[in-house]
């Protein structure tokens, strides 16, 4: 998962541009929670703006991603790294330490690309999800038990807006 800042501030700091992102190992049901994850957080951050980003992405900082953190049980580690995040409408590329994703665009029936707009499982409230598919991905994180190189699995990219105030 990973979450590219367009532009924002929390709590005062601007954190627009940068990019958090994480590797998860999830023990059977997406929505039972226990995740284990490892937290990548955008190398160009600085001091205040990697910890203001953590805060709203650890769930402390309350509000609607805190619901979404809450199916974290331990976060493992947290990485400063070079993220790559060029992806938009479904297509593009992905890289943060030890995770790499390429994804294109699932067309649909009528050669259009498949998108989900107001569904549960878009998981983005007025905006479309693009589906895709990862041509490949990559992951290895032994603290997670992780060691992955797959292709041909599904992904999804979109767009939203997110304010909250405190």
């Amino acid at each position: 998962m990973a979450y590219q800042v367009e532009s924002g501030t929390i709590d005062g700091v601007d954190v627009s541009g940068l990019t958090i992102a994480m590797l998860a190992n999830i023990p059977g049901n997406v929505t039972a929670g226990n995740w284990r994850v490892i937290v990548f957080v955008d190398a160009n951050a600085n001091d205040d703006q990697e910890k203001a980003l953590l805060e709203v992405f650890s769930g402390k900082a309350g509000g609607p991603v805190a619901d979404f953190a809450s199916l974290i049980g331990e976060i493992v580690e947290v990485q400063k790294v070079p993220i790559t995040f060029d992806i938009a409408k479904g297509l593009g590329t992905f890289e943060a330490g030890p995770v790499r994703a390429e994804i294109e665009p699932l067309m649909g029936a009528t050669g259009k690309q498949t998108v989900l707009a107001e569904t549960a499982f878009s998981t983005i409230p007025g905006s479309p999800a693009f589906v895709a598919r990862s041509t490949s991905y990559t992951a290895d994180a032994p603290k997670l038990g992780i060691s992955l190189d797959l292709s041909d699995r599904n992904a999804i990219q979109g767009d939203f807006l997110f304010e909250h105030a405190a």
